[in-house]
């Protein structure tokens, strides 16, 4: 059984990361989503807890029939040279590693255990920093994320969060 990781903060879960999990699983058995930053929450960059994070993306996953997941948290610790070791260590065993973070590449190229790293194709040119931006500025934003991922915003208050966070 191969298994993948795709790292990422998800702040929010959008539809450029489902378009990435099921490209994944086109070619791995299996996805491990590790929510990146965990230990954060209420800032303009992480403005959503790690269990408000999880919840998005399982309500998206399961909404679209995707059952070949795990959702792992992955805090972070400040040291590219040792991240990509404390993530293999972290996080069960996986095969690959899926990213198009030039950040998160150059860590498990620094780390001593090697593993293969490759790139996601980009069907949504969308970022999460962009969703909280257009969120902040009262510009439309709900396109972006799945419906399932807009309706958890709305019922943790996530729209009002975001913005007294940037007042």
């Amino acid at each position: 059984m191969k298994t993948a990781l795709f790292i990422g903060r998800f702040q929010p879960f959008h539809k450029g990361h489902l378009s990435a999990v099921k490209q994944i699983l086109e070619e791995n058995d299996k996805v491990l989503i590790g929510i990146g930053s965990s230990q954060y929450s209420n800032t303009k960059e992480n403005p959503f807890t790690a269990e408000e994070r999880k919840e998005m993306i399982k309500k998206a996953l399961d909404t679209e029939g995707i059952k070949d997941y795990e959702i792992i948290f992955v805090p972070d610790i400040h040291s590219d040279p040792e991240w990509g070791d404390y993530v293999k260590k972290l996080c069960p065993i996986f095969d690959v590693v899926y990213t198009n973070s030039d950040h998160t590449k150059r860590c498990f190229e620094l780390a001593k255990e090697k593993c293969s790293v490759k790139s996601i194709k980009v069907e949504f040119d969308i970022s999460s920093t962009e969703i909280r931006k257009r969120i902040k500025e009262n510009k439309e934003w709900k396109e972006f994320v799945p419906n399932p991922v807009a309706e958890e915003i709305k019922r943790i208050n996530g729209v009002e969060r975001i913005k007294e966070l940037f007042s």
